[in-house]
């Protein structure tokens, strides 16, 4: 059962995060999660992807371990999401879903259309938006036009990311 909007945040990143990039990601993922906990953000939602998601995940399972409070909510788009994944990437999913505290399954399998559906329910059901984007077109840049057309509070982390590395 999903809390109020209000105390919830949710994540939009891309998939593949530059290896060299990676450490800082997570630094800032830390940081946000744990800026927004202050604030008073309880629930979390991710969407189970590969990379960013994956990312966004963990850093919410740390920041539970130190904030009992803090809640992690997975929005799939589908219950095959992991068809074509190497089991390495499974067996880490599958330990996410375990660590979840709420599991949302927006369809039983992969259609058209079930990624976007998934980030609108994630953008539906938070106050504001962590992302990683550096593209103009694709699934991030639409879940963050999405949340800024529906007045949700955006924290980009890529150029912080990108700016301090370059």
């Amino acid at each position: 059962m999903l809390s109020v909007r209000e105390r919830t945040a949710c994540f939009s990143g891309h998939r593949v995060i530059p290896s060299d990039r990676r450490d800082r990601v997570v630094a800032l993922l830390l940081s946000a999660v744990s800026a927004l906990i202050e604030e008073g953000f309880t629930d979390f939602i991710c969407g189970g992807a590969l990379g960013f998601d994956t990312l966004a995940a963990n850093a919410v399972i740390a920041a539970r371990a130190q904030n009992a409070g803090a809640r992690l909510i997975l929005a799939l788009p589908c219950k095959n999401q992991t068809r074509n994944w190497n089991r390495a990437d499974v067996l880490a999913y599958e330990a996410l879903l375990a660590a979840a505290d709420e599991v949302h399954c927006l369809s039983e399998a992969y259609t058209h259309g079930c990624m976007q559906r998934r980030n609108r329910f994630m953008v539906d059901h938070s106050a504001a938006v962590v992302t990683y984007c550096g593209q103009a077109s694709g699934g991030t840049a639409y879940t963050i036009a999405y949340a800024a057309q529906e007045g949700i509070r955006r924290i980009p982390l890529f150029q912080l990311v990108h700016s301090e590395m370059d």
